[in-house]
């Protein structure tokens, strides 16, 4: 790392008051031209642990970048991770308050409830869903506590922003049918996304490292040198397959998963 302890904290901080008053930040990647990926999840992890000091409880994590475009586009070659919290969930069908965020966009995913611990190294998507519950329907909800593209130098974020603003994760909305994740060639669950009733976005799971399974595995490798494994009862959004859908007040999307059902949610 190349980010003292107390930039670290100090760019948690930043992040922190940048949620609760929608006031974006500057790109941290402009702050610190030498951060790195291990400064921008030291950055995320001291985030998250001002949010557990509140009162937030660690529900599961999420995956994104799983697409070879979008690391292509960012100039990596894995995908990068968040951290899901308690008041981050919303019901199938309910309200998220449109003022509780800054700029939402909505991706269309599959999550997966975890059974048994699983914890790497070496983990392979045989041991995802051999460790897996059922794999249910998912909408992610994203925000951005900084800016995505900064007003002096027009430069966009970098990895090192996405990252340490816990992977743009806002909010999770879990629907449709559950199913086991044997049941199905889950390469093939595929949605139809709409936005007002029209259609805005379609896509397959295999579009997530080809399988999203994959995506889980890489998850548990991820962390395992953290001393942390993914947890009985957690929730693993494994990443998007469509591109994000940019909403506002007043908008609905639903996604259609054809026989596993619907998830839906009102922008209010």
């Amino acid at each position: 790392m190349t980010l003292t302890t107390s930039e670290i904290r100090a760019a948690a901080d930043r992040l922190h008051q940048a949620e609760k008053s929608r006031v974006q930040i500057r790109q941290l990647s402009q702050d610190h031209p030498g951060i790195t990926l291990a400064d921008s999840y030291a950055i995320q992890k001291a985030w998250i642990e001002i949010k557990v000091a509140e009162g937030r409880i660690v529900r599961g994590h999420k995956i994104g970048l799983t697409s070879k475009a979008m690391q292509s586009a960012l100039n990596i070659d894995e995908p990068d991770s968040g951290v899901l919290l308690d008041d981050m969930f919303f019901a199938d069908g309910g309200l998220v308050p449109s003022d509780r965020f800054i700029g939402t966009r909505v991706e269309a995913e599959l999550a997966f409830i975890m059974k048994h611990r699983l914890s790497g190294p070496h983990c392979t998507m045989f041991d995802v869903l051999n460790a897996t519950d059922f794999v249910v329907p998912a909408l992610e909800i994203l925000d951005t506590r900084i800016e995505r593209v900064d007003p002096q130098s027009k430069a966009t974020r970098k990895i090192f922003d996405t990252v340490a603003d816990n992977a743009a994760n806002a909010g999770i909305v879990l629907g449709g049918r559950p199913m086991r994740p044997m049941e199905t060639d889950l390469r093939w669950v595929g949605a139809m996304v709409h936005r007002n009733g029209q259609l805005e976005e379609t896509g397959l799971a295999a579009g997530v490292l080809n399988h999203p399974a994959t995506s889980v595995a890489w998850l548990a490798n991820k962390i395992a040198p953290l001393g942390l494994a993914l947890e009985p009862g957690q929730v693993v959004l494994a990443g998007s397959f469509i591109r994000p859908i940019e909403t506002k007040k007043g908008d609905t999307i639903q996604a259609d998963y054809g026989p596993w059902g619907t998830v839906s949610c009102y922008f209010a």
